[in-house]
């Protein structure tokens, strides 16, 4: 949020300079970004000054070209040569001195001292469009006799300095989403920091109805939604161009100007953060407002003329006959102010922050009102706000208060009463805080005190902080104004006994994968839990039936959460690639979300969703690129299985009891399942189908792993760390030229020859893969190495030859190889 330094300053006086300020509201909890000077005008007119033409005459060399001697309060007058057609003597100018920056446009020229058809000229006497303060270049400017010569045109102008302090507002503190807010939380913090200062808030004592005709009557037929509205009727008013001091300050914060009623209304939102709607009285058919909702699927085209299907959960504010404006969020595009309106009914309201809210987001919407309504406006300003923003129409645009002022409020909302201990104080702030301090803190946030005692405080809260409702609340706020750099460091530790716990080990050795992966030359992401249901809507591996999806989301595009990681790093992928940054390696770890609606309680609904944390690696490019000592290589899915099994070996995972089967799906158009022994599935890896890579705009391959880190930890549970001694006895290689199917993958022969033997055989490896015409059709070759060894005695030929025997029969039996 933009706040002016200046604009502050009207409802505050301190002496901090803009850089202090921002130090002060950071402080306080109001973080502040930057502080940009701002001037409105380029260069601010430094360097120019009024002066005298004391003598004007023809130049020697030209035809329309002067020659002027002009005092300018130096020691002596300069001469210069002006080419202005209405320059004359005695008359009163604006001089840039030679050195002086003018700016034409965003470009920036200097004075010099130079000569002109060879005549010296020492500066230059200035036209309106030259310094910026108009458009006007027929002539030079010239000025009353009155004013002082060498007075600086800055000073003239009344060219003020402003700085433009960018202010982040937590969500929870839009009490302070406004100038006033700002202000009001500044004199606290200032009051109690030894600076006196007294806010100062417009008076409204001058309101009054000037006309006693009939005005525009207010019905609320909803009032959970709309607790409260206000609204008053001026008649007569002139639709016009707002003067500049309104102007520039709409533009200093970001806000173009419109006319002079609707910057009124965006000027009154922006000082104290009541959202305030300007309707045009002809346009309220009846002459009365009604607040209610409409039919679902009414059609209302808004003030962007876009066409909008209403919700019947929507509220609105109606004339006799139709909508007129979408409350708390948009205005309707008939009922606005235009240059013919001559009459307005001003509303103030207050909406209940969940209905706007789920409004806006319906209808993906975000204004300045929807922004501060949904997130809790005052409900007791509404007629203050009102009042101030009929007397400043009166005052820019002219007209009557007419007839009685409207105010529905059947259920004032009360200020929250709130009861806290002194101990509970200092135990929280972890420091003794006097109760006298504590009373000034309170008395500065504006907060009452309506019983008090020795041990604690009863308390009320304005009701414009609606984030004050319990006492840990208010304690925080007793804290940010004493100032957290005020609560010392104890010397003494306090400290108590604690275990390692399954999520710690979780996080350590998640921690050491990274180092893993990142040392390998990954990079790691992290993306949004949530997405777009549309990577689920036509998806049998991932149903859009068991995405867990949000009532009031933010967009289309974020509207469930995710049921796997690999969507997000695909976005990434495609965002790095169209950034020319093609080659890539990804890791992220995250949770993925399911619904089960099977497993759904009415008294337990969150039994349905189940969260996994998963670990996702993306593969895609080369491998090697412009490497002057290697060809370049491209990524493949046996890189990708080896940092897989790299990451399962280093979490202690015996490879020897996983088990990999072949599969391809939507997803993967070649992949492996890794499953335990059990069939527990711990993950998979493949190849992205072309299909997926198509929807991202990725030309090249992508290859992709996603494992069950959850499950890798019930794994990892059980593991001892052991040692053996290193075999005294030799191994033995023995190798099978094996005839099989196509489609028996490496991963099956390796899972039966591991299930023949548990003892003997150690390492089952494929060396070499053969398939060509010449073998029978449906048929390739394996070359596949067995390595045997036993612990305690030196195998003889009859224990070799016996187990290989085995194996092969296994593998006849289970896959119909045959050797070669």
């Amino acid at each position: 949020m933009n706040i002016s330094y200046n604009w502050l300053k009207e409802y505050l006086d301190f002496d901090l300079s803009p850089q202090e300020l921002a130090a002060a509201l950071t402080s306080i909890g109001l973080e502040t970004g930057s502080v940009e000077e701002i001037e409105p005008i380029k260069g601010g007119l430094h360097g120019l000054t009024i002066g005298h033409v004391l003598t004007c005459i023809n130049h020697p060399d030209s035809d329309h070209l002067h020659v002027t001697t002009v005092d300018v309060g130096a020691e002596a007058p300069l001469q210069i040569v002006c080419g202005a057609p209405n320059i004359a003597q005695g008359q009163r100018v604006v001089v840039a001195l030679a050195g002086t920056k003018l700016y034409a446009d965003e470009t920036a020229f200097t004075i010099k001292k130079t000569k002109i058809r060879g005549v010296e000229s020492n500066g230059m006497i200035c036209a309106e469009d030259e310094i910026g303060i108009g458009t006007d270049h027929e002539g030079i400017i010239v000025l009353p006799d009155n004013v002082a010569v060498g007075t600086p045109a800055r000073d003239y102008y009344r060219i003020q300095t402003d700085y433009l302090l960018e202010v982040d507002i937590t969500p929870n503190r839009i009490d302070a989403a406004s100038h006033f807010g700002v202000a009001r939380d500044l004199a606290a913090y200032l009051n109690q920091n030894g600076k006196p200062v007294t806010l100062r808030k417009p008076s409204v004592d001058a309101f009054r109805i000037e006309d006693p005709a009939p005005a525009v009557k207010v019905i609320v037929e909803n009032t959970e939604a709309c607790p409260r509205y206000s609204g008053v009727t001026i008649n007569n008013v002139k639709i016009a161009e707002s003067p500049e001091w309104l102007k520039n300050r709409l533009t200093l914060i970001g806000l173009r100007p419109i006319n002079n009623v609707v910057d009124i209304t965006n000027y009154v939102l922006h000082a104290f953060g009541q959202p305030l709607h300007a309707f045009d009285r002809k346009t309220i058919t009846g002459d009365k407002v009604y607040v209610r909702t409409l039919p679902e699927g009414t059609s209302f085209t808004t003030l962007d003329e876009m066409e909008r299907k209403l919700s019947d959960r929507d509220l609105m504010i109606c004339n006799a006959q139709e909508g007129m404006c979408i409350g708390g969020v948009f205005g309707g595009l008939k009922s606005g102010v235009t240059e013919s309106t001559t009459s307005v009914f001003l509303e103030s309201a207050y909406f209940h922050p969940t209905w706007i809210r789920k409004t806006a987001r319906r209808h993906g919407l975000n204004t300045d009102a929807s922004f501060r309504f949904e997130r809790g406006a005052d409900p007791n300003n509404t007629i203050y706000i009102l009042k101030y923003t009929a007397l400043l129409i009166k005052e820019i645009a002219g007209g009557t208060i007419c007839g009685e002022l409207q105010d529905v409020y059947p259920n004032p909302i009360e200020n929250p009463v709130i009861t806290i201990t002194y101990e509970k104080i200092n135990k929280l702030i972890g420091k003794t805080i006097p109760a006298t301090t504590v009373k000034n803190i309170l008395h500065h946030l504006e907060i009452t005190i309506l019983k008090e005692d020795a041990h604690s405080l009863e308390v009320s809260v304005p009701t414009y902080r609606v984030d004050v409702l319990r006492d840990v609340d208010l304690i925080e706020d007793i804290l940010r104004i004493y100032g957290y750099n005020r609560v010392e460091t104890s010397e003494q530790v306090q400290s108590n006994l604690s275990y390692q716990t399954a999520t710690d080990l979780s996080y350590k050795l998640q921690n050491l994968i990274s180092e893993q992966l990142t040392s390998s030359g990954f990079n790691e992401i992290l993306n949004n839990s949530l997405t777009a249901s549309t990577y689920y809507a036509e998806s049998s591996v991932f149903p859009d039936s068991r995405c867990v999806r949000l009532h009031n989301p933010q967009s289309n595009e974020l509207n469930v959460m995710r049921q796997t990681l690999l969507f997000g790093g695909m976005e990434s992928l495609a965002y790095n690639r169209n950034r020319k940054n093609p080659d890539l390696k990804l890791y992220e770890f995250g949770t993925v979300y399911a619904y089960n609606p099977a497993k759904e309680k009415e008294t337990c609904p969150l039994d349905a969703i189940c969260e996994t944390y998963h670990l996702g690696i993306w593969l895609t490019g080369n491998k090697i690129h412009n490497n002057w000592n290697h060809p370049d290589e491209k990524s493949s899915v046996y890189e990708l299985k080896a940092y897989v099994e790299n990451i399962l070996v280093r979490l202690g995972i015996n490879l020897k009891k996983m088990v990999y089967s072949a599969f391809s799906d939507e997803l993967f158009s070649s992949a492996l399942s890794i499953q335990t022994f059990s069939g527990k599935v711990l993950g998979a890896l493949g190849i992205v189908q072309k299909k997926c890579c198509k929807q991202f705009d990725i030309a090249s391959d992508v290859y992709f792993a996603e494992l069950d880190w959850d499950g890798l930890m019930k794994e990892t549970k059980s593991l001892r760390v052991t040692y053996s001694d290193i075999p005294k006895f030799p191994a033995v290689k023995r190798d099978l030229a094996l005839l099989i199917d196509k489609t028996v993958s490496f991963a099956e022969i390796e899972k039966i020859a591991y299930e023949t033997d548990k003892k003997i055989l150690k390492k089952v490896s494929l060396f070499d893969v053969y398939e060509e015409k010449n073998l029978p059709a449906g048929k390739k070759s394996y070359a596949v190495s067995f390595i045997l060894q036993d612990e305690e005695k030196t195998l003889n030929d009859n224990q070799i030859d016996h187990l290989m025997n085995r194996i092969f029969t296994n593998l006849k039996q289970k896959t119909g190889a045959e050797l070669r």
